[in-house]
């Protein structure tokens, strides 16, 4: 039995790969046998190393969540910002006039080039020179600028390639009806490129939640990993006890994005396929402007 992807497996195919599976499994389990006989010799899993993030609450209220905190502001006013200022750019780079698709092509190149972290430093370089804003504030406004900076160039790039896959016949057909350009992209283009782009922008943004670690690495930002080694110093060097609890925090913020938009394109999906309305010529005339005829004159 065959299918259109692929042929069907005989006897010695599937023997083999029974073969690979049981190979897999045994190496999987000695190197996870390995890592734990390790980390027991180190004396890492003992429970007094575990102990202040299941028998009390300041490890949590004293490091995490501060810590979490500072992760999550930065991380949410990065994606604020990156998201409308990346949509701007994606949309300008495929502007028929060269006085806005030539600048925005220059700054989404040029930022996109430059790595985040050069992008942090140099904004706190900024801040503390030219600016008045303290040093407590400082690196959180560093770390958000170089997130917005790199990010909204990273998702102008997603924005004008998502737009750009829609078959050409959309907007053709669309300025067949009187539409203009700026209608079409409104109400025609960009509706259908949110869900085709959905995937790549929450990927993004699960880059932009991780990247506020480099302000703590560089900058002494207080985010979630730099509590992690203040932490991890204040209770008897339990490093691997620490950066595991932050690790499994990371990993459900991150999880939980993904999920979310998971749910959100499976729901728009949907709601494209239950509509079934055609756009009449009476709703094409009220998309144009007042006093503008179906052929463009007044």
């Amino acid at each position: 039995m065959s299918s259109v992807l692929y042929d069907a497996q005989g006897p010695r195919a599937k023997r083999r790969n029974v073969v690979f599976t049981v190979v897999f499994l045994a190496a999987l389990a000695a190197v996870l046998w390995w890592v734990y006989k390790t980390l027991d010799e180190k004396g890492q899993l003992e429970w007094v190393l575990w102990k202040p993030f299941f028998t009390g609450t300041e490890a949590w209220s004293v490091y995490i969540w501060p810590g979490l905190k500072n992760t999550l502001i930065a991380a949410a006013l990065s994606m604020i910002i990156a998201l409308p200022l990346g949509a701007f750019f994606g949309i300008a780079r495929l502007s028929d006039h060269a006085w806005l698709r030539v600048p925005a092509g220059a700054v989404v190149e040029f930022f996109r080039s430059i790595p985040v972290l050069i992008l942090m430093i140099f904004a706190n370089a900024a801040y503390s020179e030219y600016t008045n804003v303290s040093s407590d504030d400082r690196p959180l406004y560093a770390v958000v600028t170089g997130l917005v900076l790199y990010n909204s160039s990273v998702l102008a790039e997603i924005v004008r390639a998502g737009i750009l896959s829609l078959p050409r016949g959309q907007a053709e057909a669309a300025s067949a009806i009187g539409l203009r350009k700026n209608q079409v992209m409104r109400f025609i283009l960009l509706p259908q490129a949110v869900t085709a782009m959905l995937p790549a922008i929450v990927s993004q943004l699960v880059v932009i939640v991780k990247d506020t670690a480099l302000g703590g690495a560089v900058l002494t930002f207080a985010e979630l990993l730099a509590a992690a080694n203040t932490m991890s110093a204040y209770y008897g060097a339990n490093t691997i006890a620490s950066f595991t609890v932050v690790a499994v925090i990371f990993i459900v913020i991150n999880f939980s994005l993904t999920t979310f938009a998971g749910w959100l394109e499976t729901r728009l999906r949907r709601g494209k396929k239950s509509t079934g309305a055609v756009l009449g010529a009476d709703a094409v005339e009220e998309l144009n402007t007042p006093g503008e005829h179906m052929d463009g004159t007044r």
